[in-house]
């Protein structure tokens, strides 16, 4: 099976703007951004989406949902606030079969998101 974009960033195969790395996590800053900061944190786990979960998944993700903070204050959105999205299929808006999270601040976020 081929790698994925992810994958091969976390391969350092293709270039990203790496803002924060761990063990079991990667941020960078995504291509085209949907807001002043607009960051990608995946685990370095292959895990394709979160309705694939497994439980054997449970301390990735929950490495993964508790750094989204860390990565959000290092970017600066600590006092404003930032909004985490996590895609799950094509109708969501999943582009790449990889799970991620987009961390999104900088301006002030609408609701309802679609």
């Amino acid at each position: 099976m081929s790698q994925t974009l992810f994958e091969k960033i976390i391969a350092r195969q293709i270039p990203a703007d790496i803002v924060y790395e761990d063990e079991q996590v990667l941020a960078f800053k995504d291509i085209k951004p949907q807001a002043p900061v607009h960051v990608l944190l995946i685990p370095k786990k292959p895990i394709v989406r979160i309705a694939e979960a497994k439980s054997g998944d449970e301390a990735v993700l929950g490495h993964l949902l508790l750094k989204a903070p860390t990565v959000a204050k290092k970017m600066g959105l600590s006092e404003t606030g930032f909004r985490l999205v996590i895609n799950n299929g094509r109708d969501a808006g999943e582009a790449v079969p990889h799970l991620h999270c987009h961390i999104l601040g900088g301006r002030p976020m609408g609701w309802p998101p679609g």
